[in-house]
């Protein structure tokens, strides 16, 4: 079993691979993140090829249809080699003056599209709804089991961006600790709560709304806009319009909306930058198991939300370790792209 490390000075974790790779390693063309099948003649995601991966966890298919037979929409599978393993306890123990433990979560491929070189947003609407649905279905599981602490759902598309194949899929890790990037989130968030009383990501929606020079598109229950001080050139976030610190709890009018959104502002980023490799990752609550003196004003304080992120520009050494950030367009400018696209 792989395990976890905590660095002593930043509180975050690593996970450490069991199976230590040697410097070869890493100048050899077939490594995990360019499993790239083009034509689909190969690619074990693709209908029809359901015994070439582990056994489903969950899929939306056509009704009396079996478990790991084709003729369905959207497919959850354990990913190959996982990171983080379901089986198990956690074991956390000390080595020294560290801590380690068991990388003890959920490691599952959402195979987002039946066909391999369409994805979802291509196919239409109700199929970015089986996806997001499907997202769903598998936070609101994971939250289940009392050893996870955060479940992150993500899509990696494009080589640069670190895609495991070229057939359309989005990732789940569950992990028994907050992610620091997360919990420096959380934190903040609680901070501003305790100060003004007001949720922190509410009054960033009011404010692009009330300007609008950074917003992209609105729906009916969500607003796309340009964050004031983002990471990179063109990062994007999603919001729903009404305070809801969980995914999961998306009622069937908000997820068909999401849906929509979610489709149509990627269709921008696409024809703006002839598809770009990008990541977006769903920010939620952690795990609402209750725990003593944690997380209390969670759901009057946190607001779930989507960051999309394009890969635009290469970052230096400064950007990356400083996490000062350089833009090389304003955000301003970068809702107005692709406002008009």
């Amino acid at each position: 079993m792989h395990e976890l490390r905590k660095d002593p000075i930043l509180n975050r974790w690593v996970a450490v691979l069991k199976d230590s790779k040697p410097p070869a390693f890493y100048f050899e063309k077939n490594i995990e993140h360019i499993i790239q099948d083009t034509d689909g003649s190969n690619c074990i995601l693709c209908q029809g090829r359901e015994d070439k991966t582990p056994p489903e966890i969950f899929a939306i298919r056509e009704t009396g249809t079996p478990p790991n037979a084709p003729n369905w929409q959207t497919r959850v599978v354990p990913r190959i080699n996982p990171i983080f393993q379901i089986e198990g306890d956690l074991g956390r123990r000390g080595a020294g003056m560290y801590d380690k433990m068991n990388s003890i979560g959920a490691n599952e491929i959402i195979i987002e599209s039946p066909k391999h070189d369409t994805p979802p947003e291509d196919l239409g609407i109700s199929q970015v709804i089986k996806v997001v649905t499907t997202y769903k279905n598998r936070v609101s599981e994971l939250e289940k089991d009392p050893r996870l602490r955060y479940t992150l759902i993500y899509k990696d598309c494009g080589k640069t961006a670190g895609e495991l194949f070229r057939h359309p899929h989005s990732q789940v890790i569950a992990t028994p600790v907050i992610p620091k990037g997360i919990k420096e989130e959380l934190d903040g968030a609680k901070a501003y709560f305790y100060y003004k009383e007001r949720c922190i990501f509410c009054d960033i929606l009011n404010e692009e709304l009330r300007t609008g020079e950074r917003v992209i598109m609105e729906t009916t229950h969500f607003v796309a806009f340009t964050p004031f001080a983002p990471r990179s050139p063109f990062e994007y976030w999603i919001m729903p319009r009404r305070h809801n610190c969980a995914f999961q709890d998306i009622c069937d009018e908000e997820l068909e909306d999401l849906s929509l959104i979610l489709m149509t502002a990627i269709k921008k980023m696409r024809t703006l930058f002839k598809n770009p490799p990008y990541n977006y990752v769903l920010h939620t609550a952690p795990n609402r198991m209750p725990r003593k003196d944690h997380w209390h004003t969670l759901g009057e304080d946190f607001h779930w939300h989507m960051e999309v992120m394009p890969h635009l520009v290469t970052k230096s050494g400064f950007e990356w370790d400083s996490e000062f950030h350089i833009l090389t367009t304003s955000p301003e400018d970068a809702a107005k792209y692709l406002k008009e696209v």
